[in-house]
């Protein structure tokens, strides 16, 4: 088996094994799967059965990951397989996330990476299901990414193992890690089947020390999810323990899959929270999936102009410099790299030498 599987997991009695992968602990008995469909137990050996066969494929902008912070205006070559760690009852991609049967297409680690320069992208991406599931996999394939110099990032849901940040953080160069309701253990255990945040955090913060750019997006859901109480506790906790320049994005829900019979998040529900989570400290919080909302733009925090405005996932205007200062008062924001020279919006925008 390609990549380093036998480092997360743990061999116990009577053959079974205890996967490390992620903050579940699965003990498998042989024979059998996790949680997540894809990691068997074969002989008292863990497998991953889905190394090597992709399920999604996709070429994304950065901003969709969404990462604001790191290398905006850039693409990359999104990748999912089928499995998950979690059961979220609203899941947009569940034929995937959600499907039991091993599938998808042959995708070698060489492979992924050949097609990802072949379409232009600046880097790779692990999303649409958990990459954590399938993290031998993924680290294979960042290993030839960045040897032919692009970029990767995880899309998680930070749902993972000290182990597992040790095996992936001095590989990753980004992560948006995605709580959801703002990590409320109720909300957690009844709709996504996870027992509480505390890993998530842990996730967080340690991949932050690690020294791996960090963004958390915070998906909203009405009546359910949107409790102010915590979430005025986790902005307060991500300022604190990972920083006040930290990106903080405020996601719209829409129903799907299970949850049908709730409405989209109310945009007044989203500004509602987006004052707590700054005035917990937080300097860069965003709403996301509302197109065409002011509070989708970078403000400087020096005098208040529109440093970055974004349509979408598309940037109309950049208004720092090379050095990534503003261009109306010289404060430097904390925004790693500048839209590649060759960037293609919705329309071009002026490029400051």
């Amino acid at each position: 088996m390609p990549g380093s599987l036998a480092t997360l997991y743990s061999p116990l009695a009577s053959g079974k094994v205890r996967c490390t992968a992620c903050a579940r602990y699965c003990v498998i008995p042989p024979g059998s799967r996790g949680f997540c469909h894809v990691r068997a137990n074969e002989d008292g050996q863990l497998r991953l059965l889905t190394y090597g066969r992709a399920a999604a494929l996709q070429l994304d902008p950065v901003e969709k990951k969404p990462l604001a912070h790191y290398r905006p205006g850039s693409r990359v070559l999104s990748i999912g397989t089928v499995g998950c760690n979690w059961r979220c009852q609203y899941c947009q991609n569940f034929e995937i996330s959600q499907e039991p049967e091993v599938g998808g297409r042959p995708l070698s680690p060489a492979q992924a990476v050949a097609r990802a320069l072949e379409l232009g992208a600046d880097g790779v991406t692990f999303t649409y299901n958990e990459p954590t599931i399938f993290i031998e996999y993924a680290l294979d394939i960042i290993a030839e990414a960045h040897r032919r110099g692009l970029f990767a990032n995880f899309v998680t849901n930070g749902y993972m193992t000290p182990e597992a940040v040790a095996l992936a953080g001095p590989h990753l160069d980004a992560v948006s890690v995605d709580f959801k309701g703002s990590g409320e253990e109720g909300f957690l255990r009844r709709y996504i089947t996870a027992r509480g945040a505390g890993p998530i955090r842990a996730t967080l913060v340690d991949l932050h020390r690690r020294g791996v750019h960090v963004e958390v997006t915070n998906l909203i859901v009405p009546r359910v999810g949107d409790d102010e109480a915590t979430l005025r506790d986790l902005a307060g906790f991500v300022a604190s323990e990972v920083g006040a320049d930290t990106p903080f994005h405020l996601l719209r829900w829409h129903p799907d899959y299970r949850m049908r019979d709730l409405p989209p998040t109310p945009i007044p529900t989203l500004e509602r929270l987006h004052r707590i989570a700054r005035n917990e400290g937080l300097r860069f919080v965003y709403l996301g999936n509302v197109w065409g909302h002011p509070l989708e733009h970078t403000y400087c925090p020096g005098c208040g102009a529109v440093a970055v405005e974004r349509f979408g996932f598309s940037l109309r205007s950049w208004n720092l410099d090379r050095s990534g200062r503003c261009r109306r008062c010289g404060t430097a924001l904390p925004i790693v790299g500048h839209p590649p020279e060759n960037y293609r919006g919705d329309r071009a925008f002026p490029m400051v030498a």
